[in-house]
């Protein structure tokens, strides 16, 4: 099967991300990048179980944290969390994150995939006050270069620097002129290592599909080092198509 109907089988709450849970050891290091302090107030849209907002207040001791979530299961367990800790400054609400009212963020943490849902908060974020950083994984926000780049974890600040095309943003986040196999890997490494449980696995699976991703994406798009597809290529497509079924060459223009 083709990649697309590979991930079109899988349970869309995993695709779209409302299912996915950051492990503390990420949310601690987003955290860190994003350098929170006692000063900020911190927004995690699509909150989940609030571990990021309680981790927000615990270790970095934030003036406030605001989880918000449509899922109103999720909501009553952050909130219970809250109270058997007895944490303070700790809000959460179920709503609809488009919806919701974030003017007064100074952080925010968003991680979506949906196309639509990226592109009703960025005119949202458009609005916000200047020096508000968002912290996105993998993607920058839409038409905009990234202030700052640990990869995966990608910070924006309003008012925001825009990009002149996909390719210039591309290559900000990868800090390079060209993308080769090489740099596709470690890209992919990192983000499997920021996002999964260290001996998750998955892990490698997850790192030859991303890896595949990139280099495709980067040649696409005429940024990829090699003019020929690298060995290295070839091997993981022939493995993903022998071994699971999965097909990817179709993707390369």
């Amino acid at each position: 099967m083709k990649i697309e109907q590979y991930l079109n089988s899988l349970p869309k709450s995993i695709i779209s991300g409302d299912e996915v849970q950051l492990p503390q050891h990420a949310i601690r290091n987003i955290l860190k990048f994003a350098r929170l302090n006692e000063n900020d107030v911190f927004y995690h849209l699509g909150c989940g179980d609030g571990r990021a907002i309680i981790l927000a207040i615990q270790e970095f001791g934030v003036r406030k944290a605001i989880g918000i979530d449509n899922d109103s299961e999720k909501i009553a367990e952050a909130r219970k969390l809250v109270l058997e800790r007895k944490l303070e400054n700790a809000y959460f609400e179920c709503d609809d994150i488009v919806k919701s009212e974030i003017k007064n963020a100074t952080v925010i943490l968003f991680w979506f995939s949906d196309s639509q849902i990226i592109e009703d908060m960025n005119v949202k974020f458009s609005h916000l006050n200047e020096g508000c950083k968002i912290i996105t994984l993998w993607n920058p926000l839409p038409n905009c270069l990234p202030d700052k780049v640990d990869f995966p974890f990608i910070l924006n600040i309003s008012p925001f620097k825009k990009a002149k095309d996909l390719k210039e943003q591309i290559l900000v986040i990868f800090e390079t002129d060209c993308i080769d196999f090489i740099t596709a890997w470690e890209f992919a490494e990192r983000y499997t290592k920021a996002i999964q449980d260290p001996h998750a696995e998955s892990n490698r699976f997850l790192t030859i599909i991303q890896s595949l991703v990139i280099w495709i994406n980067a040649r696409n798009m005429g940024v990829a080092c090699e003019k020929e597809i690298p060995a290295p290529i070839r091997n993981y497509i022939y493995i993903l198509r022998t071994f699971f079924g999965i097909e990817v060459e179709h993707l390369i223009k």
